[in-house]
């Protein structure tokens, strides 16, 4: 995975509370630390989440991903790097890098994809002033294989 030039970081070390009774961070808490990177990387974006929720606007996760490369430990540092790759009408995608803050070494590799909500819990169009913050970090996913397969029929997309 290769991680772009605009990217948002966040360092910690694995708290016990993480670990399992074998010292191994949880695997549920790297969907955590994901939701530490994109949170942060929406605040440096330029709004908070919480302003967004006072707003009556809610990025509810309707995708999740995870790929687990090493497991982290107790006390190990932590490195979370977060990039947008998709912005929509009614919604994002952001990948996650989370690997050892000193020796790089990749403990995952994440994707999630966040679909916008009103109060009333219904999809709803990102407002533009937000999409303008964020059309500055996207940096668009490569394609896995540019050139379709010959007789490749694209599917209806909704």
């Amino acid at each position: 995975m290769n991680v772009p030039a605009r990217v948002h970081e966040v360092a910690f070390r694995v708290r016990y509370a993480e670990t399992d009774a074998m010292g191994f961070a949880y695997h549920t808490h790297y969907l955590v630390w994901c939701e530490v990177g994109r949170t942060g990387l929406l605040r440096e974006a330029g709004r908070s989440y919480a302003e967004l929720e006072r707003d009556g606007i809610f990025l509810a996760v309707s995708e999740a991903d995870i790929r687990y490369h090493a497991p982290a430990r107790y006390e190990d540092p932590v490195r979370v790097q977060t990039w947008l790759t998709e912005l929509r009408s009614r919604g994002v995608a952001f990948e996650y890098r989370i690997a050892h803050a000193e020796t790089d070494r990749t403990f995952a590799t994440a994707r999630t994809r966040l679909v916008c909500l009103g109060r009333d819990g219904r999809p709803r169009t990102l407002p533009h002033d937000l999409r303008a913050l964020l059309r500055t970090w996207v940096t668009p996913r490569p394609a896995r294989n540019p050139t379709p397969p010959p007789g490749f029929i694209e599917p209806h997309r909704r």
